[in-house]
């Protein structure tokens, strides 16, 4: 089975723990049979190998989220990267290209299309199957999933069939209505539209090059930022008349607030916390090393780590997005392919940061032009790199380097260390990579 897993989003509605750069589809709060938490993409990459060992799973996504996804899920699932943000069908076309031109996949081969963060079971991986092997078979050039609605919902569109069987033609697709106007589309045998369907990889590249004039994934890659943005609903799903759903009846939530992914945490508290007997339907999900005490609350979503401090209503929770949106905030958190870092103090000419990297990684070799640096290892072993000299270090050594200076670090069991930059201009932009002259 092939799958593509779209990764997009800014993360704003899971504020304070998720950002610009860490999607909610990063955010460990799954608990696992060992005790330790799992994030949603590594739940459901997990539930997929399951159900199927040899699947060909690709992520689609922006750029940020690539060094998280490394972190995460290691260098074996595939990733197509958007070179800029262009809606789902610009970001479709190029992962289905990247199948074709870099898998070396047949295009007669299905493919499944799916959100990477649904909180769902392992019978709906079982679905998916399903849904490609209709695909395989021909009948319709786009196989879509139904899910079974379980209440008149006004936060999804909706899919009509022709008939009430498992496998049915499309009759018509409604919009996100109202909770009245649901109703009377469940009376009609309405299906949820959870955006999951499948093709034959040929299909939509045939669709692509007629819309964009490429020759393959590196040329579409290149020509991407010049894409028109245009949903796959409207690029694609609106205009095929051979169309097919497929009923899904299994638990499928959208895990998109607070409100409901509250409803899916195993732990009432995650991290530092405390709740009395007195409260009742409260969560706390707490990453910092401080501890939260909760008193007397009913309905109460409590999160905390180092972007800010949420209290709030669960229902009212759903309503977080303008308000994080006027916040103009310092990233103070990030995992990365190497590990992970998180901002401890921020001063006019000065910053400090935890860094961690894993076993057998590195930093770039790189330098900044405004600052000078310096590292002081907390815990573990490696080597630095500085100007081309190699020095190993282990806890208690401090490093330092001037602006100019070419560096980086390497990690031969866990390494920690506290990075002290200092200058009158500190950004993220002043960075330049080198090659190791070894």
């Amino acid at each position: 089975m092939n799958i593509v897993l779209l990764s997009g989003g800014s993360g704003k509605r899971l504020w304070p723990l998720s950002n610009d750069i860490r999607s909610k589809q990063f955010i460990k709060i799954f608990k696992q049979e060992d005790g330790s938490y799992e994030s949603m993409v590594q739940r459901v990459y997990r539930q997929i190998k399951k159900v199927d060992a040899d699947a060909t799973v690709t992520i689609a996504t922006s750029k940020t989220q690539v060094s998280a996804i490394h972190n995460q899920l290691g260098d074996e699932v595939g990733i197509s990267v958007e070179p800029c943000r262009r809606d789902t069908f610009p970001a479709i076309a190029l992962a289905t290209a990247y199948l074709v031109d870099v898998m070396h996949i047949d295009p007669e081969e299905s493919v499944v299309v799916c959100p990477v963060d649904p909180y769902v079971e392992d019978e709906y991986f079982e679905a998916l199957k399903g849904l490609s092997v209709q695909a395989d078979k021909g009948e319709a050039n786009l196989v879509l999933m139904g899910i079974e609605p379980t209440y008149p919902s006004e936060k999804y569109g909706y899919i009509i069939p022709e008939t009430a069987d498992q496998t049915a033609r499309v009759k018509t697709f409604k919009e996100k209505p109202t909770v009245d106007v649901a109703k009377e589309y469940i009376a009609q045998g309405a299906l949820w539209n959870g955006g999951v369907f499948a093709y034959k990889l040929k299909y939509v590249m045939e669709i692509a090059r007629r819309l964009v004039d490429f020759t393959d994934y590196y040329d579409l890659f290149r020509k991407y930022d010049t894409l028109t943005k245009t949903s796959f609903d409207y690029a694609v799903v609106e205009k095929e008349e051979k169309i097919q759903v497929q009923r899904f009846a299994g638990q499928w939530k959208d895990l998109g607030t607070w409100n409901t992914l509250t409803e899916a945490m195993e732990d009432a508290v995650i991290g530092k916390g405390e709740l009395n007997s007195t409260c009742s339907s409260v969560h706390i999900i707490n990453e910092m090393d401080v501890p939260v005490l909760a008193m007397g609350l009913h309905d109460v979503v409590i999160s905390a780590s180092p972007e800010g401090i949420l209290v709030s209503d669960k229902e009212q929770s759903s309503y977080i997005k303008p308000f994080v949106d006027r916040l103009e905030q310092q990233i103070m958190f990030a995992e990365k392919s190497w590990g992970s870092f998180r901002v401890i103090d921020v001063e006019t000419e000065s910053m400090t940061i935890k860094v961690t990297l894993n076993t057998g990684h590195s930093m770039n070799y790189h330098s900044h032009k405004n600052r000078d640096e310096v590292w002081v290892v907390i815990s573990g072993q490696g080597k630095t790199i500085v100007d081309g000299m190699e020095q190993k270090v282990r806890a208690g050594d401090v490093i330092t380097m001037s602006a100019g200076c070419r560096h980086t670090v390497m990690a031969e069991t866990e390494l920690k260390l506290i990075e002290v930059q200092l200058g009158e201009d500190i950004n993220v932009h002043d960075k330049q990579k080198y090659e190791l002259e070894y």
